[in-house]
């Protein structure tokens, strides 16, 4: 193989539409921002890569803003002029010299598998031991907070053959409100689709242990991060007739191996940004397997790049018992792929071609590109 290093890498903001207000108990959504990176190997290779997180700030402690700002003060100038083949050994490296930051690793981490992929002619899914299945079921989020809005929303997604299984954002109202919300949805869908609940670290321990069993009595099959902590998800397990399911607690492999050591959740949500990029979300999907927990490939909501990446990583996967939530790039209202995504029959389609597979619409993009950091709302 001609050696291949790294000559530039570019970032840029991208502030893109969605199709509704997506309300969560932390914040609520009216669009989504993505950082976009682009590394230039001097092969002539270009991969690309995307960071996102839900709500700017709200839901943790990095946003697109410090992604990039990380990204083109510290680990862009670090891999300049570095191999650009070896991806897990220039991780490793990066992550010697910059803590955390786990978001803008991930979306470096993805653009450099990108390019690789690309470079060999196959597809991220075999960098990471090879696909497993090419297609992944795909839930999508109700998050409008209002009940009759999420429940028409619901049955078109079921007529598109789309969506038959639904996780509805909770945790922003009283407990007693979020159940009837949830009830009135899942006795109006019935048998026709899967109802779970994320509920985003909202509830104290004792709400949760009052709200979970009455969720599960109007018919939710699973919920996500209920309370804050480790240790209180770990009081709550087992007591339930519903499974529970850590998210904002998983934080890379360290933390899913402390989770799976003190029995602390029935699933894992692997996401690879919160993982700090693709091969640590690999070992904490390995860390759950070997401790006998469940896994569901979640999001940050993020648009198509961050989505196939994951998409890759999940068709490589021995057990997904609980599917995926890969649905972002449908909130987004611009196209912005030369191809789109193909969503039918309640599952997602893997793409087949070198790399990630997906080719940027520069076009599309332009005119919602950020000039700079800071972002004016009129």
């Amino acid at each position: 193989m001609t050696p291949a290093t790294i000559e530039r890498i570019e970032t840029c903001l991208v502030d893109l539409p969605t199709i509704r207000p997506h309300k969560l108990s932390v914040a609520t959504m009216n669009g989504q921002t993505l950082m976009l990176v682009k590394v230039y190997c001097s092969d002539g290779v270009v991969g690309i890569g995307e960071g996102a997180t839900i709500a700017g700030m709200a839901y943790g402690p990095e946003s697109p803003e410090s992604m990039k700002l990380a990204l083109d003060a510290y680990l862009a100038p670090a891999a300049i002029g570095r191999d650009a083949v070896r991806v897990q050994s220039l991780m490793a490296y990066l992550s010697q010299l910059v803590k955390g930051n786990h978001f803008a690793k991930s979306a470096l981490e993805t653009a450099l598998l990108d390019a690789h992929g690309k470079r060999l002619g196959i597809p991220v899914s075999e960098l990471l031991g090879g696909r497993r299945r090419d297609r992944l079921p795909v839930a999508w989020t109700l998050a409008s907070g209002d009940t009759a809005r999420d429940i028409a929303e619901a049955q078109k997604m079921l007529e598109l053959r789309r969506h038959n299984i639904f996780k509805l954002k909770i945790g922003a109202q009283a407990p007693q409100a979020d159940i009837k919300h949830v009830a009135g949805i899942k006795r109006e869908l019935g048998d026709r689709a899967a109802v779970r609940v994320d509920v985003n670290m909202a509830w104290s321990e004792t709400q949760a242990m009052w709200a979970i069993p009455a969720l599960a009595d109007a018919g939710c099959e699973l919920v996500e991060q209920p309370v804050a902590s480790a240790a209180a998800l770990a009081r709550l397990m087992r007591r339930f007739p519903v499974a529970l399911m850590a998210d904002e607690i998983l934080q890379g492999p360290e933390s899913a191996f402390e989770i799976a050591q003190n029995h602390g959740a029935d699933v894992f949500a692997i996401k690879i940004e919160q993982s700090g990029g693709l091969f640590a979300a690999q070992r904490v999907a390995a860390i759950a397997d070997a401790a006998g927990i469940g896994l569901y490939g979640g999001t940050m909501l993020e648009g198509a790049f961050s989505t196939v990446a994951s998409a890759h990583l999940f068709a490589s996967l021995g057990n997904l018992q609980w599917g995926t939530e890969l649905f972002g790039p449908l909130l987004i209202t611009e196209e912005i792929l030369t191809q789109p995504l193909d969503y039918s029959d309640f599952e997602l389609t893997v793409p087949h071609g070198p790399g990630l597979g997906i080719e940027l619409n520069e076009a599309a993009i332009k005119r919602f590109t950020r000039d700079g950091l800071t972002k004016i709302i009129l």
